[in-house]
């Protein structure tokens, strides 16, 4: 059986993780890049860009191109990849949040 010391220990540390982790949860970066076909992928550019806080707040480079006229259009190519690369991100953030509560919340 654990001593109190050791029980103190643990529940400490299982603090300090379950604080990390809000931590690291408050800011959620997810960022598409793209390489041209046959170059190294250690060359890859970034495409498009978000960042979502816990508060909502949220920063977003979004892919651009020129159009035949001339005028800034959004590539909605590669800015559909990148929505779909952030849903997955939020539903991955989701279930992992939702998992940590339930860790958490006490059972009857």
């Amino acid at each position: 059986m654990a001593t109190p010391t050791e029980l103190k220990e643990a529940l400490k540390t299982a603090a300090e993780k379950i604080a990390k982790y809000i931590e690291d949860a408050s800011e959620m970066a997810v960022e598409t890049h793209y390489v041209e076909m046959g170059a190294a992928l250690d060359g890859a550019k970034l495409a498009a860009r978000t960042v979502v806080k816990l508060d909502g707040d949220s920063d977003n480079i979004v892919p651009m191109k020129k159009s035949a006229d001339g005028e800034l259009v959004i590539d909605t190519v590669m800015f559909d990849l990148h929505q779909q690369n952030v849903q997955s991100a939020i539903d991955y953030r989701a279930e992992m949040l939702e998992r940590l509560i339930s860790i958490l919340t006490p059972r009857e």
